[in-house]
Order: structure tokens, then sequence, then C-alpha cells
């Protein structure tokens, strides 16, 4: 992974965790590292995203974010809600996301939450592991391409990031739920709560909060 590319998933990483103190103190920083990227989409995107954070109220930064992705679970930033939902899989998916965090070497801190949570994946392939992460972020691109494009439905800044972290994966980007269902073949998953294990699926909107 390039120098650029580790830039633009840890300031994702930042610009998609709650905004608290740290936050704020940080977008000077944040600002002048997207600055010294090279022109492109990545750089726009994120440019973009934080001129309009920079301008904002602490706590309507703070309500905004709570109100995305806190109340609807169609903006989920755990990559594994997206294709296991509230199902027996998604234990041993966690499970997975640990191994991977500790085959590191690296010390992680989950802060309480969840190991899929998508802001502490991007510090782990910005930080820790630049081969295994990105990886990791593949492996879960249709979910980080169904959160992008239920941000920009409901026209969020926060659309603004995902598409900077999509710019970094391999290919283009699918222009609907559509297109994503076909990139990976599957369908919707159904509980498995003592059935057998089933293939991974993505989970459709419809179905979500």
């Amino acid at each position: 992974m390039t120098h650029s590319t580790r830039i633009i998933h840890q300031v994702s990483s930042w610009c998609l965790s709650y905004p608290d103190d740290d936050f704020c103190d940080r977008l000077p920083l944040l600002a002048a590292a997207v600055e010294e990227l090279k022109a492109g989409k990545a750089r726009s995107c994120l440019k973009r995203f934080l001129d309009h954070v920079a301008g904002q109220d602490l706590e309507v930064l703070r309500t905004t974010y709570v109100d995305v992705f806190d109340m609807s679970r169609k903006h989920a930033l755990h990559l594994s809600y997206w294709t296991d939902g509230d199902t027996r899989r998604r234990g041993e998916v966690l499970g997975d996301f640990k191994k991977h965090f500790r085959g590191s070497g690296f010390l992680v801190d989950t802060g309480g939450e969840l190991p899929d949570f998508l802001p502490m994946v991007l510090e782990y392939a910005a930080v820790a592991d630049p081969q295994d992460g990105p990886e990791l972020l593949q492996s879960y691109r249709a979910s980080i391409e169904l959160l992008r494009i239920a941000l920009t439905e409901i026209d969020s800044p926060y659309a603004q990031v995902l598409d900077a972290i999509c710019s970094t994966l391999p290919g283009a980007s699918p222009a609907d739920r559509n297109a994503v269902m076909r990139m990976v073949g599957a369908g919707p998953p159904t509980e498995t709560v003592g059935l057998e294990p089933y293939d991974p699926r993505l989970l459709p909107l419809q179905a979500t909060r």
C-alpha cells in the first residue's frame, strides 16, 4: 500500500469516528495531511468533508453523527452487520477480525467497539498492517459500498469520506445496490440461529430500521 493510501485511510478513520474534543484538535493536522496528497478523488472528497466540519459547531457535529450512525442501522459502521446481520455467524466473523489484529503484532485497543468497526479497520490498515489491512477492507468491499450508497442517498457529508475510501480499493465503485449484489453474487441473508452456517450474504436495506 502506498504512503498516500495509508494517509487516506488514517484520515478517514478519524473522520468517521465520533467527533470528540480530540477530533476538533486534530482538524488542522488532518487538513494539512490532505493538502499534501496528490490531486485526485480522495484528496478532493476529504477536503470537502473537512471544510464542512471546520465550519460546524461541535455540538451540531455530535448530534449529526449520532443521528446518522447510531440511530439507524441503514448507516451501520460495523462491516459484518451488512454481510451477516444479527445472526449467530456474526460472532465467528468478529472473532476473525480479532485474529487479524492479533496477527499484526500490534496491541489494538477496541475502546469498547466491536472489532469490525470501520474506523478501527481503517486505522489497522494505515498503521498496523498496510498489507493485510487493505485486503481486509477489500474483502468487505460490498459493506463499504452499501454504506457509501446509503449516505449518498441522504446527502450526508460523510458520503465524501466513503468516496475517498472506495477510491483506494481496486476497480470502480458499483453504481447502485443491485450492482453491489452482482459484484458479490449474493442475495439477502437469513437468520442462522439453530441452522447450519451459510455463506456471507448482503443484508438488504429494507430489512433494517
